[in-house]
């Protein structure tokens, strides 16, 4: 009897393996070479079978089983990883002139180098451990030093293989993106439940990737490609790879998905050649890419040239332009904002841009508009400032066949119907100052709740334009008046729904003195200003009554601004706001507590994604040690703290000779703090 239940059992391990094989083996073949042997439904019955056999004989659980890349139990937070391999960024470059200044200096030190020319995916840069051919281990990049442990959430990407096709003991490196045909789709799922749209691919998939609940992350369908062998043995006999395109080659008969289009140059004129290739597929490619990484080939060359201080010697990113495409200008509609600014709106014929389907983009005010020369039904070039935000570049005047019309902007608010006027102190801004304007009214209270203000998780537009359809709410004061049973009686509002946001509203109650100045929506008052006026005052009380001498004397405080804040609280709705808030129970003092001085007297600019901790929560520990926290780069600028996709604030410290610094040397710096 027992004899035979052994040998039931070694049948049913014999079948469970074969069926892993087979399904890893498959699997390759579909997402990563893109030749699959069997169909869907073949597939899909083995995996069946094998789920079924795992559920039955528990003791054969194997994390690495195909079964297991539906995600795992959420996480409380991640876990730090101190990579053994530095992940350092690229220089980058944005001509042809410089790219060829690169070969240049390359060739003055090495005897006809060879340069790997390979596309620059656009997505969010991991690092993958395996021991003895199993995956244990996934790392983001964080500072290049420090990152998070992602290990469920990369266990869920298809395209990496959880069992190597041979028992060696390796780290590499590979980006992990989104595939532009999963980004539309899940924004159009968005777009139909009346959700806010993801921004681009990139973004998408560093936010999917860093989900604590790894099912989530399943869902979103990322990919990968690795790009780099960082450490230890990709041949059994213990062979060591001479260049950086055998490495990949070894990479992809292991079972890893390597980047296509990329080539071997043998000069400046090759490379650059390599490069319009690139540029001139990059719009028919499944993946965002935005740019062209050139490295020496030979790992003998790279060691002979060394590394910099942040970044190779041996490898530059050419960086793209922006893309800029050509459409028609439909319409030019007019949004009036929280603060009553009237701002013009292209409508555009839809148009593929840098990864999305852009068909509206802001043209800021008239003056903008007259000094481009835009009129209505002119085709118009269009391009994404910074990959994110669309706007108009200028119009094509010589496609004008005599139907376009001059824009005028309106006298009256779209919104409310009230006169107009030209805020003097504004620039060109048209401003509609009905306080009682239905427009902003709704943006006022989307600010007011947003997260950097009080942060009611779930209070986004389309429940405050229910709360307002409704009646139940005027102005923000009304939230803290609101109950389970009238919310859960609103269109897609249920009892859990309603319960959750009436917890988080009153929860923001202790947000604090700062973060209730902010959220009131002064104008020219931002978080950084908002946590200076209630160090200065202390209280909201005392806010009020504070004059614009007073105000104005505090550090980056001009006129303007103390003017804008005395005229705030000049109005009479506007205090009685302030004393229905206050009666509330909402914390109108200044709570926090007394400031160290570890970092007295220093400035700092963060950009980019942290490795460990988010910007708000780096911006809380620098001020409570005495630094001050600004949102642009001067020369007044003391630190930088860099974190994972720095941008353009990143370049001009660069440019500036400021201190850059990582999430890793901040923490050093506040350790006397907490000693």
């Amino acid at each position: 009897m027992n004899s035979s239940k052994s040998e039931n059992i070694e049948k049913i391990r014999e079948r469970v393996e074969y069926l892993r094989r087979e399904l890893s083996y498959h699997a390759q073949r579909y997402y990563v070479y893109d030749s699959p042997e069997i169909s869907d439904y073949e597939y899909d019955m083995m995996y069946a079978e094998l789920k079924k056999l795992e559920e039955e004989n528990p003791s054969l659980y194997d994390p690495n089983s195909p079964t297991q890349r539906v995600g795992g139990k959420a996480l409380d937070k991640f876990e730090k990883v101190t990579h053994s391999v530095r992940m350092d960024s690229l220089a980058d470059v944005f001509s042809f002139e410089e790219t060829e200044d690169f070969c240049a200096k390359m060739s003055d030190a090495l005897s006809a180098p060879k340069y790997s020319v390979e596309p620059k995916i656009d997505g969010l840069s991991v690092s993958l451990i395996y021991e003895n051919g199993e995956f244990v281990r996934g790392a983001t990049r964080g500072d290049g030093i420090v990152g998070e442990d992602v290990t469920l959430n990369l266990r869920t990407v298809q395209s990496i293989p959880l069992r190597l096709n041979e028992p060696l003991s390796l780290t590499v490196r590979g980006e992990v993106y989104m595939p532009r045909a999963v980004f539309e789709s899940i924004n159009e799922k968005r777009a139909a439940e009346g959700r806010a749209l993801m921004a681009n691919p990139r973004n998408a998939a560093a936010g999917s990737l860093r989900q604590l609940d790894s099912a989530i992350t399943a869902e979103r369908k990322l990919d990968i490609f690795v790009f780099n062998f960082q450490e230890g043995s990709l041949y059994l006999d213990g062979h060591e790879p001479k260049s950086h395109t055998e490495t990949l080659d070894r990479l992809s008969e292991l079972g890893f998905k390597t980047l296509a289009m990329r080539t071997v140059a043998h000069s400046y004129g090759e490379v650059a050649a390599h490069i319009r290739k690139i540029g001139e597929a990059r719009e028919g490619l499944a993946y965002d890419i935005d740019g062209v990484v050139i490295k020496l080939d030979s790992l003998e060359e790279r060691r002979k040239i060394g590394e910099g201080t942040n970044t190779p010697k041996w490898a530059v990113a050419y960086k793209f332009p922006p893309e800029e495409k050509e459409t028609r200008l439909c319409d030019i509609t007019i949004a009036v904002g929280r603060t009553g600014v009237l701002t013009p709106t292209a409508e555009l014929e839809p148009v593929r841009l840098a990864g999305t389907t852009v068909s509206r983009a802001t043209l800021h005010n008239i003056d903008f508009i007259r000094e481009r020369g835009i009129m209505l039904g002119d085709r118009v070039i269009v391009r994404k400032a910074g990959d994110i935000i669309p706007e108009v570049v200028r119009a094509n005047k010589d496609k004008r066949d005599g139907s376009e019309r001059e824009f005028f902007m309106p006298t009256h608010c779209p919104s409310c119907h009230e006169p107009v006027f030209f805020d003097k102190d504004d620039g060109a801004a048209l401003r509609c100052t009905n306080s009682a304007c239905p427009a902003q009214l709704s943006r006022s209270i989307e600010h007011f709740a947003s997260k950097g203000a009080m942060n009611i998780d779930g209070l986004g537009p389309q429940i405050v334009e229910l709360l307002l359809k409704s009646g139940l709410i005027s102005d923000v004061a009304d939230l803290y008046s609101l109950k389970t049973s009238d919310i859960e009686q609103l269109e897609r509002m249920g009892e859990k729904s309603a319960h959750n946001l009436v917890s988080a509203i009153e929860a923001s109650k202790t947000a604090g003195l700062a973060r209730l100045i902010y959220a009131l929506g002064i104008r020219n008052v931002g978080e950084v200003a908002a946590a200076a006026l209630a160090d200065r005052f202390c209280t909201l009380e005392a806010l009020t009554v504070a004059t614009a001498e007073q105000i104005a004397e505090l550090e980056d405080f001009g006129e303007i601004t103390a003017e804008c804040v005395v005229n705030f609280f000049s109005h009479p709705q506007n205090i009685a706001l302030c004393q229905r808030l206050s009666d509330a129970g909402l914390v109108t003092v200044n709570t926090a507590a007394p400031k160290g001085e570890t970092l007295a007297g220093l400035s700092f600019v963060l950009t980019g994604t942290l490795p460990t901790m988010s910007r708000d929560e780096a911006s809380a520990l620098i001020k409570q040690a005495g630094g001050k926290v600004v949102g642009s780069v001067s020369k007044k600028t003391d630190y930088v703290v860099a974190g994972e996709a720095a941008g353009s604030k990143l370049t001009k410290a660069q440019e500036l000779g400021i201190k850059i610094i990582s999430e890793q040397d901040l923490t050093d710096m506040l350790k006397d703090q907490n000693s």
